[in-house]
């Protein structure tokens, strides 16, 4: 096993076994919780300490021996300064995916996904960082982190390697609200949405998360209304990739979503996702990537298989040619 896929392993159990834990604590806890949620709300919405060293501590591509890619510093129109990677694909194809993760961790423990996007599908990415992740400056809430996705797309719609190309954006859970606000603002300059185990709002996220504190839900002020904002995406196809076991986000919150979308869309569901491991299922970046080249080459967007009733977390590689590793064992795929 290369020692790429090992220390990728070894720092997604830390950061899930810590994310799920900020979340399903105890019953005390959670109550203490519910009493800080108006005051304290950004510091539990946005564990962005965790895990330890998350904010002095982050991997760069190099170290996945990535070699085409660019540090960015992007400067926010309020003062901010966002750490960013710009990774570049190794066989260019006019795609650059925006990327922006979840709640806690920085760009740097997401790499292998960014790796899987430029060596195997042909498509650069950019690695949001967000203000007060990482070694971005700032601390974050859902006006600045909208206004960091806003510079991240001018910046993309300006650089030469992506200026002239489509531009899809992807979020996972956190993440996914955030591309949500930003492609709702700009309809005519994104090609494509792909969201991951997202949620309705934070308002209805509060109750399933933090149980105590579901009569306290209306003190959010950290909204992130995704349910109200996706209908008015009416022109940019959405790929819903849900996990079935998500434990932190109910399913029930991505159909739903899917429900009331009025654009183009495709939900993938795996069945044995959870929050922080569906992108491990079976058919995840083959599904992306079905998505991805209709856009691409003008296809009208077809409903995609998911025949998969027992899927299986790599590393087991058979039925799926999309998967993550050391550059030399992967093996060769179809890119766009």
């Amino acid at each position: 096993m290369s020692s790429t896929y090992t220390t990728f392993w070894s720092l997604l159990s830390t950061f899930y076994t810590l994310a799920k834990g900020t979340i399903v604590a105890s019953t005390g806890i959670s109550i203490l919780l519910s009493g800080l949620l108006y005051f304290k709300q950004t510091s539990l919405i946005y564990p962005r300490d965790i895990p330890a060293g998350a904010r002095t501590e982050v991997p760069t591509p190099d170290e996945f021996d990535i070699t085409d890619w660019e540090r960015v510093k992007l400067y926010t129109k309020d003062g901010e300064t966002l750490n960013s990677y710009f990774v570049k694909a190794r066989k260019k194809s006019g795609v650059t995916v925006l990327y922006m993760h979840g709640n806690a961790g920085n760009i740097g423990h997401r790499l292998p996904l960014a790796q899987v996007f430029s060596d195997q599908m042909g498509c650069n990415v950019f690695m949001l960082g967000y203000r007060g992740y990482g070694l971005s400056t700032g601390r974050p809430s859902e006006k600045g982190l909208n206004i960091d996705a806003q510079t991240a797309l001018n910046f993309l719609l300006e650089h030469a390697d992506s200026k002239d190309g489509k531009i899809f954006v992807y979020g996972q859970s956190l993440g996914g609200a955030l591309a949500i606000q930003l492609v709702a603002k700009n309809q005519g300059k994104i090609h494509g949405l792909i969201l991951e185990n997202t949620f309705r709002s934070m308002r209805t996220l509060i109750p399933s998360a933090f149980p105590p504190a579901k009569y306290l839900a209306r003190l959010c002020h950290q909204i992130w209304p995704s349910e109200t904002t996706i209908p008015t995406i009416e022109q940019v196809p959405v790929l819903f990739l849900s996990g079935s076991k998500d434990e932190l986000v109910p399913p029930e919150h991505m159909q739903t979503l899917y429900n009331v979308t009025v654009s183009p869309k495709i939900m993938r569901k795996f069945l044995n996702g959870g929050h922080n491991d569906t992108y491990a299922e079976l058919g995840y970046f083959d599904a992306m990537l079905e998505f991805i080249s209709q856009i691409k080459h003008g296809r009208p967007i077809a409903e995609l298989r998911n025949d998969a009733v027992k899927q299986e977390k790599i590393p087991r590689q058979s039925g799926s040619s999309m998967t993550m590793g050391s550059a030399g064992s992967r093996k060769s795929v179809a890119t766009l």
